[in-house]
């Protein structure tokens, strides 16, 4: 089942403003169902009642798919919101081991000790997601603005001190993030032993938020097996699979709740996707540069500026999973 969240044009409240509407997905037959308002307006509310929203939204899928619901409109006359446009929280891992290596080479930083036994994790910015196609608004591009591509899970209520053993039954969707990252304002902020908060803005998501069995085979050991494809201008600049995360969503959401619950709509990000060895490319210029710096001992690829285009997107038997992440970075 694919779900998404569409823009109201005249919206009759300001949750509907801010929430947009929820809709069940047939990409196949390019066509989304609506339902009524009364039942489970968005998909924050669905998954505060996830139980009977489920069931009720496959019966909705499942008359979608034989053209027996009667309100549908075209996939392609939908404006797209991200699926979850304010989440209950956003907690973002670094579950790829050879990012975590690279981007503290950039700052000159040895990585932590314990960093095979207990994930790195921060917790950023939820109450404002930009939808897939948003621009990408930027103040100070002396900040070095950079895109961080992506995997994540949408989990419902998580008791505290969950175990990753039984993480697994609170996952119950998943999405494409792009984690922009203003990368010259990182150091300071790390340095002063309180973490992101400048350096870290809104993060966007990709239009589709899927069940697990929409992915088959490609789930397993609570990963996504399959390559994250990243394109900047047009151009290619990494695949890297995303089932090469060295902690799974499960020890993710484990190390998450060791100490707080989390609440229903919260999104576990992995971290940005990266593979070793390199030849799969990258999935954020920070890596990029750094391997430049390796290689030939100078950093030739700046980051982002006013009208660069940046893509993200996953492909299953050359079908798009998620939706494409497909964004412009303006001059806000």
């Amino acid at each position: 089942m694919k779900l998404a969240t569409i823009k109201v044009a005249s919206p009759q409240s300001e949750s509907e403003r801010r929430d947009g509407r929820l809709v069940v997905v047939d990409d196949k037959k390019g066509l989304l169902a609506h339902f009524p308002q009364s039942t489970y307006p968005s998909l924050r509310e669905a998954l505060d009642n996830w139980t009977a929203a489920e069931k009720y939204l496959r019966e909705v899928a499942l008359k979608l798919g034989a053209n027996a619901w009667k309100e549908t409109s075209p996939l392609s006359s939908a404006t797209f919101m991200s699926p979850l446009p304010r989440a209950a929280a956003f907690i973002d891992g670094s579950a790829f081991i050879q990012h975590i290596i690279l981007v503290r080479k950039v700052r000159g930083v040895e990585p932590p000790e314990d960093m095979k036994t207990v994930p790195l994790m921060y917790q950023g910015v939820s109450d404002t997601l930009m939808g897939p196609c948003e621009d990408i608004p930027q103040l100070d591009f002396a900040h070095g603005t950079d895109f961080e591509g992506e995997v994540a899970v949408i989990v419902s209520d998580v008791p505290m001190g969950t175990k990753s053993k039984d993480a697994a039954q609170y996952i119950q969707l998943a999405l494409l993030i792009n984690d922009v990252s203003l990368r010259n304002l990182i150091p300071r902020e790390l340095q002063a032993g309180f973490g992101f908060l400048q350096s870290k803005p809104a993060s966007s998501c990709s239009p589709f938020a899927v069940t697990l069995d929409e992915l088959g085979d490609a789930w397993k050991d609570d990963r996504i097996h399959l390559p994250l494809i990243c394109s900047l201008n047009d151009t290619t600049v990494g695949t890297p699979n995303s089932g090469e995360m060295y902690f799974s969503f499960s020890q993710l959401i484990e190390h998450a709740a060791a100490t707080r619950a989390l609440s229903a709509g919260t999104i576990v990000g992995s971290g940005t996707v990266s593979n070793e060895p390199d030849s799969a490319g990258v999935a954020c210029l920070a890596e990029r540069r750094m391997r430049e710096k390796i290689e030939t001992g100078t950093m030739t690829t700046p980051f982002m500026k006013v009208g660069d285009r940046v893509r993200i997107e996953m492909l299953q038997d050359g079908k798009s999973i998620f939706g494409a992440i497909d964004q412009k970075v303006v001059k806000a």
